[in-house]
């Protein structure tokens, strides 16, 4: 009977030849839980086993399983299928091993029982046991069943990350991104990135909002030795501080209300690449004290988790804040900025880069006549020249919404002057000059922002040098 369970499950027992080598394998390896109403049972299992494997953990009471589970985390349940009410049907050990499936459908259970056999061996697999183990047992084939139920959990924990990692990065972009500009600020900043081809030092990229210091990360990753691994990114502004533990680090099931399976964390899921941590100047200092804590130990832990995980990434951060400045306020961790800092890249704003506005503004009209199946054929001089002559308080971005706008409206083989709607510095300033009020500024000042942004809340926020999050917080408040 058991040899027909066995071989159901695709497990098979080896020969006394490779008892000893199979002794040797399993040593220090597996943590396994022991379920059995029988005192003496558990004494001679826990004493048999103690040399084999890494721990054990034994109860009487089919009602502590749970807590092992999420305390102990078992590799392996050794469960006994009759315990006190019930000595000969086995239903007991069925009722438990549902409610250990509905904890962790990964878990690998091997029922115990002294009255095995294939009707109840068929019913056992197929409710989603791994094997029998007969009592009284032969030692041999109790540890070869042990040594390949602790590998099958070991295979089973490796493809649900596998998945996690899969699931995570579905749609990650590895191509080269597209980065334009012929200017000497520019030509120093592709140098730059050239030069760190083949290192997996921490860089801090510097910039205004909207210049494109996603692209120079990606840039650096593609250029880097981790190419081929996972860039994984995560922008901090957008993240609330109560959710950002979870995000990073990931949990496990139950670890909160709404944690109904466990999920791995972005740095988990970046380990052997790349992490690109956007918007680091938003973080609290609670929370870059646990991101300092996870670069230096190269560790992590999931929310709700007793064990921690190994960690390998190698970090990219930005920020359009003065960080330095945050760090003499002491609004920033100054031993975490010599952590992301090994090299600094500082990305100039569009209104230093000279030419390169005609070159992305064309760049922009060709991506945006295809799609919008227009054929502008440029910008008339004088359209030129309005361009150059802006300030571009938005950047890169706020030029790419700008051309995007006029294709669509224009109806001209060139664009003009009046395709695109500017509001010159002094234009603000003289609609704001007038109000005193804080509330009343910050206000009208958001509204500008949204006006001029078309409703577009992200671009508004990046005009406005808040996060999207600050934003819709401040929106609320002032009822718009």
């Amino acid at each position: 009977m058991c040899e027909f369970a066995q071989k159901t499950c695709g497990i098979a027992h080896t020969t006394q030849a490779n008892y000893s080598y199979l002794c040797k394998s399993m040593e220090a390896k597996g943590k396994i839980l022991i379920v059995d109403d029988n005192e003496d049972v558990l004494f001679a299992l826990n004493l048999l086993l103690d040399s084999y494997v890494e721990k054990v953990k034994v109860t009487t009471q089919p009602s502590r399983i749970e807590h092992f589970m999420k305390t102990f985390e078992p590799d392996v349940i050794l469960l006994d299928m009759n315990f006190r009410r019930d000595a000969i049907s086995g239903q007991e050990g069925f009722d438990c091993l549902e409610q250990i499936l509905q904890i962790d459908p990964q878990a690998v259970v091997l029922f115990m029982t002294a009255y095995a056999d294939t009707e109840k061996a068929v019913r056992a697999i197929k409710a989603g046991a791994t094997d029998f183990i007969p009592k009284p047992w032969e030692k041999e084939k109790l540890l070869a069943t042990l040594s390949s139920a602790i590998k099958l959990r070991e295979s089973r924990k490796e493809v649900m990350q596998l998945k996690e990692r899969m699931d995570a990065l579905s749609g990650q972009d590895g191509d080269l991104p597209e980065m334009i500009g012929d200017s000497e600020v520019m030509q120093q900043v592709f140098s730059t990135i050239r030069k760190l081809s083949d290192t997996d030092a921490n860089i801090l990229i510097l910039g205004e909002n909207g210049t494109g210091k996603d692209l120079v990360a990606r840039s650096l990753r593609f250029f880097s030795p981790r190419k081929d691994s996972p860039f994984v990114t995560i922008d901090l502004g957008s993240v609330p501080e109560s959710l950002f533990e979870s995000e990073l680090f990931g949990y496990e099931k139950g670890a909160f209300t709404d944690a109904r399976k466990s999920k791995a964390g972005r740095m988990e899921i970046a380990s052997g690449g790349t992490l690109f941590l956007d918007e680091i100047g938003n973080l609290s200092l609670a929370m870059q004290s646990k991101l300092l804590t996870a670069i230096e130990k190269r560790k992590i832990s999931r929310l709700g988790a007793t064990s921690s995980i190994p960690i390998d990434v190698r970090l990219i951060c930005a920020t359009n804040a003065n960080i330095r400045q945050m760090v003499e306020e002491g609004n920033f961790r100054q031993d975490l900025l010599y952590r992301i800092n090994t090299i600094e890249i500082h990305i100039p704003p569009l209104r230093e880069r000279g030419e390169d506005i005609l070159l992305l503004a064309d760049y922009f009209l060709q991506r945006y006549n295809h799609k919008y199946k227009k054929e502008i054929n440029g910008l008339n001089r004088e359209a030129k020249q309005k361009l150059l002559r802006y300030s571009w308080p938005g950047n890169v971005r706020e030029l790419q919404h700008a051309i995007e706008r006029a294709v669509i409206l224009s109806d001209a083989s060139l664009l003009k002057p009046g395709d695109f709607v500017f509001r010159s510095q002094m234009e603000k300033k003289s609609e704001l000059e007038e109000i005193l009020n804080l509330e009343q500024l910050e206000k009208r000042a958001i509204e500008l922002a949204l006006k001029r942004c078309d409703g577009n809340v992200s671009q508004a926020a990046e005009l406005l040098g808040v996060t999207r999050y600050a934003l819709y917080r401040k929106m609320e408040k002032q009822n718009l």
